[in-house]
């Protein structure tokens, strides 16, 4: 319960200081609660005219990383368990290793890697969102395959037999029967994507520099940072608002990602 109310708080102080009046923000006597809760935080949020665009674009960017990484990463999953070729373990190894780089350390190379790709491949490159979706499922991979590799190790070669007996095709037994066995953890690794790509605000700043109409949401907070004080008001109520959209993914996917976790810790 105490680690609870540590992590907690943050959010809580977070939605306090969106409803607080500008007054009680501003103060310099804080108190974890309001008599006056106000609206007026949220208003600048709603009257900002690309606000609606950015939420959009973090919508479209984290739902097409989500459902590439998943298909990509059950089919990778599928092959590193069921076949048996040369690297196998050095492969295993790699996507270990990808996920202990920081990405801070790689967004400069990739920085230059979109640069040069936008020259020969159209719409993915700077100023675009491809850049975003292509750096979001490169990042998100190694985790999801390890992760479902669990899975997929955990369904019996016996059932894959009996279902060539029975006549079925390696394609149908892939989808068919496998997917539908490891799709509680394809949701697992599908939140963990989907929250990494809708909080990023890293890759959207680097990658994203004149063409604003493609910025994600994260990048609206920089409006109510300002040289003459800044808008704490303003910021968490944006940061509220950016909170609904993951809390309702997670609410919907909790038994899947329970189910997901638990078929992780039995493998």
């Amino acid at each position: 319960m105490l680690i609870a109310v540590v992590v907690a708080f943050p959010l809580y102080w977070m939605v306090l200081s969106a409803f607080k009046p500008a007054s009680e923000v501003q103060s310099s006597n804080p108190r974890p609660w309001t008599l006056n809760p106000s609206l007026d935080a949220f208003r600048p949020v709603f009257d900002h005219q690309d606000f609606g665009r950015y939420f959009l674009n973090s919508l479209l960017v984290a739902g097409t990383v989500v459902v590439a990484s998943a298909l990509i990463a059950f089919l990778a999953a599928t092959a590193v368990t069921r076949f048996k070729f040369k690297m196998r373990t050095t492969v295993l190894i790699m996507f270990l290793v990808a996920q202990m780089v920081p990405v801070e350390a790689l967004t400069i190379p990739m920085f230059f890697l979109m640069r040069d790709l936008g020259d020969s491949v159209p719409g993915i490159g700077l100023n675009t969102l491809g850049s975003l979706i292509l750096s979001h499922i490169a990042f998100s991979l190694p985790f999801a395959i390890w992760m479902l590799r669990g899975f997929v190790k955990a369904v019996p070669e016996s059932l894959e037999e009996a279902a060539y007996l029975d006549g079925a095709s390696r394609t149908r037994f892939l989808w068919q029967i496998l997917f539908p066995l490891v799709l509680p953890g394809l949701i697992a690794t599908s939140v963990f994507s989907f929250i990494s790509t809708w909080n990023d605000f890293l890759f959207a700043k680097s990658f994203i520099i004149s063409a604003t109409e493609n910025s994600m949401l994260p990048m609206a907070l920089l409006v109510f940072f300002k040289d003459e004080g800044n808008d704490w008001g303003g910021i968490m109520a944006a940061s509220t608002i950016m909170t609904i959209p993951v809390l309702v993914f997670f609410v919907l996917a909790q038994r899947r990602l329970v189910s997901g976790l638990g078929g992780v810790v039995k493998d």
